[in-house]
């Protein structure tokens, strides 16, 4: 078959056989039909702007929106507004852009980059299904069997124990359902999860997150190439949109898309390294025909003398597989492959069945020479394990704005608001530069007829002065020939200008284009904080956000739909990187020890098929709404701390709120069995009560009745031992009697005793003194002295003194 390759090909027939299709002359009319699309300059038919060089339009449009977004715009175009027939000469201004773009650029991509998720890999091929549902029966049957426990342990009154009561403590189907979404994962997944981590980790997706994000905001499209080779395992790579071409969609996704490519400036070396098998003549033909300066574009749009433009594209198309299925003599059939063109006469012992599969060819084309680099089919392929006749490219691109050819981004938008704003700065500028200081107007005049009185002269000068430090004016209201004076008042302030009612409109000209920017953006002060209103409630800034949210959340779904199929062909490649030792190898050692024998079940793909989405953080408006609702549960004492904490933990709204319902409705069931078995326990305890009053009344009658015989016993012993001890006392009291009478008689005769001997002696002493005083009475009339005085003892001593 003879194929075109001249430069306005068109894309070849698909209809033809593999091997015309693996010919490199295939390849080339397939690469200068690209070409020919994206780098001639022809006209004509729906989309010519997008056929009209449609990479040179991207490229200038994608460059010019991202000096904008860096605030380094041309300033040319505000140069031609205020030039006067192209003469700046008589302005001096700072030309400088406002960079008032880069600013809501800032706000949304580091508010998207912030965005946290968490990767989920869900096991949905059969074998993993089995064992996820024989799981979930044999939960459904603990609680069924836990539910007839209950029952026994109720009509036998003792304790049973099972199996059931050994696993999960699940009541319901809604928590079994609750259980398998949230906690249930295999081991399989565990490990499948852990490798997407790793394998985002090593290509440092974070930062090629943020460059895609950064062009979905700037330009509107983002994309990146997820590839594979046996040195480096799985790669992520970013791709600038600018150097991309592909195939004319209207899916803001381009998943129908069968072209996709990029440009890359290469150095001749890098060149070399890529295709050993070139030979020297081809590299010294490369080296002289590098292209034209259309396609050869570096950071300043110079030509580049040292580099080559290689356009590197993959084209999806389809072959047919074809196999003979022949019966053997014992009845079996057997399936043997045969190339497309295999169509033999119709036989009784064998037949012909083929399918139809997409596949992708890799080519490589240096850009404005007829020399194709490569071109083969792909040999890792990534094909969703659903449908395997499909294949998917490695480029993942999103423009959620795509219409027609179309891609409209947020930084579009501002461009024209942002061009009058610079103007307006301009101007305002401008303005300024020629505001003139205000002024004084003076009458010499009337200077002339005011006399100071003091010999000296009212000049200028000295009025001036006077002015200007004392505010004060000298003047006249009549002159020296007594007629009115027009100049009475000498000097006057001068109004020179209304600078400041134009700098003023400026100002809000300047503060009206910055609100059409948060307009048709949707970024308002409340996404930014920049100027909150002092009297709006924190309830109401909080709406303000959520809504300016809303206005760019297109943006965060395509970038969470670049990250996902990004996820998903990690996945899908997984198999092709287990192979080979070397990436084996470095996958192994890149898990846990735990998840290392997971691996081995990923090694065959017909038996895991892996589900991946993004779980992402919820935002705070819906966790304020989550948070409120558990407030309001703890309040009514709904649920406990410990509930509250483990809704805090999940990160899907949804299955938070599931949750909630379910803790709320279980301590509902609880509460209202504690009621009951405290109800029990209270008339338990009532009977108990009652039981034990009675006893404790019998108790206390045995009591009394022993107490009082006791103390009747008591008694009689204490009056017997009274009557005893009453005895032993009087016995006692008798003999001390009796020992005290004795004594006293013994003293009464004793005294008797000695009272008679008194008597006796005081007799004889009478007897004595009689016979003495009369022998002194015989004295006395003897001797006839005077008077004796017996009463003294000067009688005694007068007796003494006479004469004897």
């Amino acid at each position: 078959m003879q194929i075109s390759t001249t430069d306005y090909s068109s894309f070849p027939d698909q209809v033809v056989p593999e091997s015309v299709k693996n010919s490199m002359d295939y390849g080339m009319q397939v690469a200068q039909a690209i070409e020919g699309q994206w780098f001639r300059n022809y006209r004509g038919g729906l989309g010519a702007s997008y056929r009209n060089g449609g990479y040179a339009v991207n490229f200038n449009t994608y460059h010019t929106l991202r000096l904008y977004s860096r605030g380094e715009q041309p300033v040319q175009k505000y140069k031609d507004e205020l030039a006067i027939n192209g003469d700046l000469s008589y302005l001096n201004l700072d030309w400088k852009p406002v960079p008032i773009i880069p600013k809501f650029l800032d706000i949304v991509v580091n508010g998207m980059t912030q965005k946290l998720y968490d990767v989920k890999a869900v096991a949905c091929d059969p074998e993993s299904t089995n064992k996820r549902t024989e799981y979930a029966q044999q939960l459904i049957v603990d609680i069924q069997e836990r539910e007839m426990l209950k029952q026994m342990e109720q009509m036998l009154g003792i304790k049973l124990e099972s199996d059931a009561q050994k696993r999960l403590a699940l009541e319901s189907p809604d928590e079994l359902e609750l259980h398998l979404q949230l906690d249930y994962k295999q081991s399989v997944e565990i490990a499948e999860e852990e490798l997407i981590k790793n394998i985002l980790e090593k290509n440092k997706f974070e930062l090629t997150q943020r460059r895609f994000v950064k062009d979905l905001v700037t330009i509107g499209i983002g994309a990146v190439k997820t590839n594979w080779n046996e040195a480096e395992g799985i790669t992520i790579d970013y791709v600038d949109p600018a150097n991309m071409v592909y195939s004319y969609t209207d899916d803001p996704n381009f998943e129908d898309i069968y072209y996709v490519g990029e440009v890359k400036n290469v150095s001749l070396q890098d060149l070399k390294k890529q295709f050993p098998y070139l030979t020297d003549e081809e590299m010294e033909t490369i080296q002289k025909y590098r292209g034209n300066s259309e396609y050869l574009r570096n950071w300043n749009g110079w030509y580049d003398q040292e580099n080559v433009q290689v356009l590197y594209f993959e084209y999806k198309t389809y072959v047919d597989q074809v196999f003979k299925i022949k019966e053997t003599p014992n009845g079996l059939e057997k399936a043997l492959e045969k190339p497309d063109t295999f169509n033999p006469p119709e036989a009784d012992n064998f037949k012909r069945i083929s399918r139809s599969i997409e596949v992708l060819y890799k080519g490589a084309k240096i850009l404005g020479h007829p020399l194709m680099l490569e071109w083969r089919k792909a040999t890792n392929m990534t094909r969703p394990l659903a449908d395997t006749t499909r294949v998917r490219m490695n480029y993942i691109i999103c423009a959620p704005k795509l219409y027609k050819g179309r891609i409209n981004s947020l930084v579009e938008r501002m461009t024209s608001f942002a061009d009058m704003i610079q103007l307006t700065h301009l101007k305002l500028q401008q303005v300024l530069a020629r505001i003139v200081p205000d002024g004084v107007y003076v009458d010499m005049d009337g200077l002339a007829e005011v006399d100071l009185g003091n010999g000296t002269n009212y000049n200028p000068a000295e009025a001036l002065n006077m002015y200007f430090q004392t505010g004060s004016i000298v003047g006249r209201s009549m002159t020296q020939d007594g007629e009115f004076n027009h100049g009475k008042v000498p000097i006057q302030e001068l109004q020179s200008s209304n600078g400041m009612a134009k700098i003023q409109s400026l100002i809000s000209t300047y503060q009206y284009y910055l609100q059409m920017i948060r307009d048709v953006t949707g970024l308002n002060e409340a996404r930014d904080g920049s100027n909150p209103d002092k009297d709006a409630l924190v309830g109401l800034q909080k709406l303000a956000a959520a809504q300016s949210n809303v206005a760019t959340r297109h943006l965060l779904q395509a970038m969470l739909y670049i990250i996902s199929r990004t996820c998903e062909n990690i996945t899908l490649r997984v198999a092709d990187s287990l192979q080979f030792p070397t990436t084996r190898q470095s996958l192994q050692d890149s898990l846990s020890r735990y998840n290392t024998a997971s691996l081995e079940e990923l090694i065959d793909l017909n038996l895991h098929d892996f589900g991946i989405y993004l779980q992402v953080e919820p935002d705070e408006e819906e966790k304020q709404y989550l948070e409120q609702n558990i407030q309001i549960a703890l309040q009514s004492q709904q649920i406990n701390l410990e509930d509250a904490i483990d809704l805090r933990e999940i990160n899907n709204i949804k299955l938070a709120n599931q949750m909630l319902a379910q803790r709320r409705a279980k301590k509902e069931k609880k509460d209202q069995q504690r009621q009951q078995q405290m109800i029990q326990a209270q008339a338990q305890a009532n009977a108990e009560s009652q039981e034990k009053a009675a006893l404790a009344e019998v108790q206390k009658q045995q009591a009394i009745a022993q107490t009082t015989l006791q103390i009747e016993k008591g008694k009689s012993d204490l009056e017997i031992q009274r009557m005893q001890t009453d005895m032993q006392l009087k016995s006692q009291l008798a003999q001390q009697k009796f020992e005290f009478d004795k004594q006293l008689k013994q003293m009464d005769m004793s005294a008797m005793s000695q009272k008679e001997a008194m008597i006796e002696d005081r007799k004889d002493q009478r007897v004595r003194e009689e016979g003495t005083q009369q022998s002194l009475m015989m004295n006395q009339r003897e001797f006839k002295t005077p008077p004796i005085d017996f009463n003294t003892s000067k009688g005694e001593e007068q007796s003494s003194t006479m004469p004897l």
